[in-house]
């Protein structure tokens, strides 16, 4: 007798139950690289003095609010978009090691593995956020809208990230090295810098503005400025992405989601043959 053909569902808990494994694997390699957690949990401090109080000093805000309630969104995005190159190293590690060979060789849902790291990821965003606030409530930023805008703007910076995170699990898989990973980090500096996170984009020549405008970084900023009730509202001619940003981050998130999520897929399966 043949067996069964599981179901769509049967599939899905598979990958679920699969995925939460190697999720506790992820954390728990964590724990065993204090040095890591350290590094990580101080960037948030490194990041606020160094562009809140270095930086800062020479930065109006355009509505004359304080710089580094304009600049605490910007870095809550900054560090929604490390989950790039957080998942893009660990992915690449595991690819050259041979332990992608080995989970490949092990009876469990192809889409296990690369959920495993964004899951993985998600965890270590919500705490890496949580330092940062508390890295920024000590620099007396604060949100004045409320709890519920709150909330909403935190989990807009969680959904945008654990987005980005499919296009760490991609790019991971396509370089399968650690060397060439670490030689892509520095490419991904631009990619934050050219937003509204730490400037306004009003000042920029026309073609620099646009790429800014439409960055994903630059609609999550403004959407957290929004949410949070801090300084930075858009000029009346911003972009729609700066004018309606709670809408153009989901739309950015959807579509990373739509893309990267089949091509992480197939990235994985094709390395296996």
């Amino acid at each position: 007798m043949t067996a069964a053909t599981p179901t769509v569902g049967e599939r899905l808990s598979h990958t679920l139950t699969d995925g939460l494994v190697l999720v506790g694997r992820e954390l728990a390699r964590l724990r065993q690289e204090p040095g890591q957690i350290v590094a990580a949990l101080a960037f948030p401090v490194v990041m606020v003095v160094l562009f809140g109080y270095v930086f800062g000093s020479a930065i109006q805000v355009p509505d004359g609010g304080d710089y580094r309630a304009y600049l605490m969104p910007g870095l809550f995005a900054m560090m929604a978009f490390t989950a790039v190159q957080g998942v893009m190293g660990r992915m690449a590690a595991d690819a050259s090691r041979g332990v992608m060979d080995r989970f490949r060789s092990m009876p469990m849902a192809r889409l296990a593995v690369p959920f495993a790291q964004t899951g993985a990821d998600s965890v270590i965003g919500a705490v890496l956020l949580a330092a940062m606030v508390a890295a920024g409530l000590l620099v007396g930023w604060q949100p004045h809208q409320g709890p519920v805008p709150t909330i909403q703007a935190f989990l807009l910076i969680l959904v945008l990230r654990y987005a980005l995170s499919w296009v760490g699990v991609y790019l991971g898989l396509v370089v399968k090295d650690e060397q060439s990973a670490a030689q892509w980090v520095p490419l991904f500096l631009p990619v934050t810098m050219l937003s509204n996170a730490f400037v306004p984009t009003d000042g920029m020549p026309g073609w620099l503005r646009f790429l800014a405008d439409w960055n994903p970084i630059s609609a999550l900023t403004a959407a957290s400025r929004e949410l949070f009730g801090n300084p930075g509202a858009p000029s009346a001619d911003a972009a729609w992405p700066l004018t309606h940003p709670v809408a153009a981050v989901l739309l950015w998130s959807a579509a990373l989601l739509a893309v990267f999520v089949p091509l992480s897929l197939r990235a994985f399966t094709r390395a296996g043959r």
